[in-house]
Parts: C-alpha cells; sequence; structure tokens
C-alpha cells in the first residue's frame, strides 16, 4: 500500500487510473470498525495483490478525505474503498461492504 498524504497525489492516481485501476482505502485510526475493515482488507489483498492501492489515514489527512469526495464526487465515509479508473469512481464501499473481490470484479 502507498500512503497518501498530499492532495497533489490525487494526479498522480488519476494519472495512473488512465493505465490499470486503483484502489484508495480510506481508514480511521479511531474506528474499531475501520480497523476490522482494514484488517479484511489487508488479509484478502495479501493474497491478490493485483492492484494498486493507496491507504489515507482519515485522522492525519482529513482535508485529502474532503478532496477524495469532492473530486471524485462521493460522499465521505470511513472506512472508504474508491475504485478509480480514468480519473473517475467505478465503485465505491464502506464500512463492512468493503470487499476486494466485489471491487476487482467492478474493473471494467
Amino acid at each position: 500500500m502507498i500512503e497518501l498524504s498530499q492532495i497533489s497525489q490525487l494526479a498522480e492516481i488519476d494519472s495512473q487510473s488512465a493505465l490499470e485501476p486503483v484502489i484508495i482505502f480510506k481508514h480511521s485510526t479511531r474506528c474499531s470498525i475501520s480497523s476490522a475493515a482494514l484488517s479484511r482488507f489487508k488479509k484478502a489483498y495479501a493474497n491478490s495483490n493485483s492492484i494498486k492501492v493507496y491507504y489515507l489515514d482519515l485522522i492525519k489527512h482529513r482535508d485529502i478525505s474532503n478532496e477524495i469526495a469532492r473530486h471524485y464526487k462521493v460522499e465521505h465515509q470511513s472506512p472508504q474503498s474508491l475504485l478509480i479508473q480514468n480519473g473517475q469512481c467505478k465503485h465505491n464501499a464502506s464500512h463492512f461492504e468493503i470487499d476486494l473481490e466485489e471491487i476487482l470484479e467492478a474493473v471494467v
């Protein structure tokens, strides 16, 4: 996972997503549900590792989370996963609905 720590990285994500899909995983380090969802995601990702993932710590970078919501036209959730393709959010899920298999099925 690549740490998402600067708003300018969203342009990088948009560029990369033109070549291959990218996932953004937003996580609240203060929330037990978010920790459980992240743990499930990491376990599935370890067995797959097929797609680039950017990890956002919401507590440290709420400004980036707000920009993600605006830029990709999604409602802020925590935890939340977003599948980015061609600079657009093609799939998003939150809480225990985050499922890597489902995300990968949404790749077009």
